[in-house]
């Protein structure tokens, strides 16, 4: 299928009130239909999809970082990591300094997601030293991805490991080497028994594979972006199926670039001339891509998939570059696309055609991806405020929260629950 949601329904004599309500319905329909076996779980950097779409009912509207709060568990290590959950169990990364050293420690740990407690904290890397970090970066900021009793954690140029859901390490790869530019950032995506992840740094950026039971290399490919100045990225790729194909999407400086999952064979790219320091995850709907070009002059592309070698000519539907985001990814639900930008400017626009509905200020400076759950969409921003907004073509502020912490990753959801990651503490925001 082209598509993750079907299309909503017809605008033909549906009042404006009903014809949203419909449209939530059947995204939530959709949703539930997506995740049949483990409903509500989020297992992956923007859940179960990659797109930031949750099933989830009755999630929270209000909170502060005193009220609506369930718990709220300190974490010894820093990291920007999102949090993962799988069957009740909250997964993260970490990292600090090495007692007695300038080393670092690498850990993963594991919270019981119904009481916060941590069950377990194992460390995977003591590195002798990490990388110059940008300022809202750190040596935990790869999400991990939980699938089948085991979990991938990824540190970019430090390491990548795979371990059982008890915390015991089953293989570690220290072999995949390349020169970072403000430490690391994209996270691992699963295609079959392969872990893909892009290696996009100061110099011979590439796309690798490894073998999800050994962590061997089974494939690499090289980005063709030699002419350019600045080479590095840090986007998360995404797996897609268009017209009985796979390919797996992963943008990088100068291009999107398409790739079989497999083999690692590059399939077709969109070329953009220039352009760097890609940090969005791409989206799929309505047989579209929607991607990021860019961090100092960013756009958010259009793009249908398919064909072989350079389709730029050919398949940019449009594009948009007022209010383009340069960190957070996107989010379709339904007939609309909507994204934040790094200023705090928040769009809604019509996702096959480009035409913005609104664009409307939220404030302050924006790394987090948003989410969809309920009928809603949740922006958090890095001073730690959470901004809940009613899904549709027209702007409606729900609710403004403080919780009083800088928050820079991606929420977790579950019903009646969202996950926040700040600074210094884990929080189950809901009901108690």
């Amino acid at each position: 299928m082209s598509s993750l949601f079907p299309l909503s329904p017809s605008r033909q004599g549906i009042a404006g009130l009903m014809q949203r309500t419909r449209r939530t319905a059947l995204v939530m329909a959709s949703c539930a239909t997506i995740f049949a076996v483990q409903a509500h779980d989020w297992p992956e950097f923007r859940g179960p999809t990659g797109q930031g779409l949750s099933p989830a009912k009755h999630v929270p509207i209000r909170w502060s970082g005193s009220s609506n709060v369930v718990w709220k568990t300190p974490l010894a290590m820093a990291g920007w990591s999102s949090p993962v959950l799988v069957k009740q169990h909250l997964y993260l990364t970490g990292s600090r300094a090495k007692p007695g050293s300038s080393g670092l420690e690498l850990a993963v740990l594991c919270l019981d997601a119904r009481s916060g407690a941590i069950l377990w904290s194992t460390n995977v890397f003591t590195p002798d030293n990490g990388a110059n970090l940008h300022r809202k970066n750190g040596y935990a900021s790869p999400t991990p991805v939980v699938r089948d009793g085991r979990l991938y954690a990824h540190f970019g140029h430090l390491g990548t490991a795979c371990l059982d859901l008890k915390g015991q390490v089953i293989w570690r790869q220290t072999s995949v080497q390349y020169p970072p530019v403000h430490g690391n950032g994209g996270s691992p995506v699963l295609a079959g028994d392969h872990l893909i992840f892009s290696c996009d740094g100061a110099s011979d950026p590439f796309v690798i594979a490894l073998d999800c039971k050994t962590g061997a290399v089974r494939w690499k490919t090289r980005r063709p972006n030699d002419a350019l100045a600045k080479k590095f990225s840090f986007s998360t790729p995404l797996l897609i199926t268009h017209a009985g194909r796979q390919e797996l999407i992963s943008p990088g400086a100068g291009g999107i670039y398409a790739y079989d999952p497999l083999s690692g064979r590059p399939l077709w790219q969109v070329g953009t001339g220039t352009g760097f320091s890609v940090v969005p995850r791409p989206v799929f709907a309505h047989g579209l891509l929607y991607v990021n070009i860019d961090y100092d002059f960013p756009k958010l592309y259009a793009i249908r998939p398919g064909g072989e070698g350079d389709v730029t000519a050919t398949h940019l539907a449009w594009q948009i570059g007022r209010g383009a985001p340069s960190t957070p990814s996107a989010l379709v639900v339904g007939d609309e696309l909507y994204f934040v930008s790094d200023a705090g400017i928040a769009t809604c626009a019509d996702a096959q055609s480009g035409k913005v509905h609104w664009n409307e200020r939220l404030g302050g400076g924006f790394s987090a991806s948003p989410v969809f759950a309920d009928g809603r969409i949740y922006f958090q921003n890095e001073e730690g405020v959470g901004f809940v907004v009613q899904a549709g073509k027209t702007f409606e502020l729900l609710a403004r929260n403080e919780l009083g912490e800088r928050t820079l990753a991606s929420s977790a959801v579950d019903d009646g629950t969202l996950y926040l990651r700040g600074a210094e503490h884990l929080y189950r925001i809901g009901k108690k």
